[in-house]
């Protein structure tokens, strides 16, 4: 299993890589860490939203802001303005 470091590595390279105002899906996270990423979805989203607490990352569901934790479905991950 991947530490918790190493899902925050991944999730802040992602999205420095997109860049302000692009997005992407905490599955390309999960994919980056494990060839069985499934598993690893909820261990990202908790870190997602761990890192959206400190105000590093932004959810988002159809382009408006989520909370990570109460989101219900897909949502999306960038980097905070």
């Amino acid at each position: 299993m991947c530490s918790a470091s190493d899902i925050s590595a991944v999730l802040m390279d992602l999205a420095h890589r997109r860049g302000a105002g692009r997005t992407f899906c905490p599955s390309e996270a999960a994919r980056a860490l494990a060839a069985d990423w499934r598993p690893l979805m909820h261990p990202v989203r908790a870190e997602a939203a761990r890192l959206a607490a400190q105000g590093r990352l932004v959810a988002t569901q159809k382009g408006q802001p989520v909370d990570p934790v109460a989101a219900r479905g897909p949502i999306r991950l960038g980097l905070a303005p």
